[in-house]
């Protein structure tokens, strides 16, 4: 069963509300433990542990949150959560929270689960799929992280944004997992960039990508996500202009699948309007590029290889870093 870290009477009433949970609706409540962030750009994380006696397969996610109060959410999956308090400050280079200790969302084996932000809706993952967790597997506890955009509209009782999770103790015999494409770099003033990263598929399985992401902040004009085989020719996984709900969307070819030897591109069109340069960071005023692939693999285990990071622009790129052939410039940056 889940609990919070919290004191003893809460951590009991949460661990027989939970029993009762897992018998009737499958579903948990993920969730700020109402929080009062004192200053928007507030990074908060909130942990809860899994049990050591049961295995979990989450299979959808809904979120309860508003764009205005949270900016985005993360889920992350840890073997060591970062901290054991009930919240702390985990925001890297936004302005730490006065009372509240700085750690990273996890301590070790951090891996994303679920990413949410601009009101997007609920996600159903495939038939006979899960993100496994709990006994045996490598995810020991849930991290919720929520960036505060407004601080304004959050009741005096507290904030509880967060995910509702819905889940089977029924073993899936496909198990979800998400890799992470992103970018470091700087968009110079009155500027059109290319933000882009690249990455080798190190997996022998075969991969199921069925489900994309994209994020980034108010720059971005088109996020789009490619698989590039051996023969050099580039397939799409995904595209989407970030302004909309940022959900995962269904791949453009569901029969697409990934395997070792391809490559993963993404790309983010940066369109900069401003009399000054911007670069990536964690703050609205500041940038980022992110493409999320949601996948299935056969067996119990998640592809090693989960993040896929560049230096970014002006000291990265697809042609003169990767040396990637055959590049669909344009419509790798247009939207149909």
């Amino acid at each position: 069963m889940f609990f919070f870290f919290n004191d003893t009477a809460t951590t009991e009433i949460y661990t027989l509300s939970l029993h009762d949970a897992f018998r009737s609706d499958q579903t948990f409540p993920l969730l700020m433990p109402m929080a009062h962030p004192a200053q928007e750009e507030a990074y908060i994380c909130t942990p809860i542990r899994l049990s050591d006696t049961q295995t979990f397969y989450v299979t959808g996610f809904t979120p309860n949150a508003t764009a205005h109060t949270a900016h985005h959410m993360l889920i992350y999956g840890c073997d060591e959560p970062g901290s054991e308090e009930p919240l702390w400050n985990c925001g890297e280079m936004a302005e730490a929270e006065p009372g509240m200790e700085i750690h990273q969302p996890c301590k070790s084996g951090n891996q994303i689960v679920y990413a949410w932000a601009m009101d997007a809706p609920e996600l159903t993952l495939p038939p006979d799929t899960g993100f496994r967790m709990g006994k045996n597997t490598n995810i020991k506890y849930l991290v919720l992280q929520v960036h505060y955009a407004h601080v304004d509209q959050i009741p005096e009782a507290g904030d509880n944004s967060g995910v509702h999770l819905h889940f089977t103790e029924k073993p899936q015999p496909q198990t979800a997992g998400v890799i992470l494409m992103g970018t470091g770099g700087m968009a110079p003033a009155h500027s059109t960039t290319f933000f882009e990263t690249a990455c080798s598929v190190e997996d022998a399985r075969t991969i199921h990508p069925f489900a994309f992401r994209t994020h980034t902040h108010s720059l971005g004009k088109v996020v789009s996500g490619w698989k590039i085989n051996e023969d050099s020719q580039w397939s799409l996984i995904g595209k989407k202009s970030p302004k909309d709900p940022q959900m995962f969307y269904p791949i453009a070819d569901p029969k697409l699948t990934l395997t070792k030897g391809d490559i993963l591109a993404a790309r983010c069109t940066m369109v900069n309007h401003h009399d000054h340069d911007v670069h990536v960071g964690q703050t609205n005023k500041d940038e980022m590029c992110n493409f999320y692939i949601m996948y299935w693999v056969k067996g119990k285990d998640v592809v090693d290889k989960r993040i896929c990071f560049s230096p970014g622009p002006p000291s990265w790129s697809w042609r003169g870093s990767a040396n990637l052939p055959n590049i669909p410039d344009e419509e790798a940056s247009t939207l149909p």
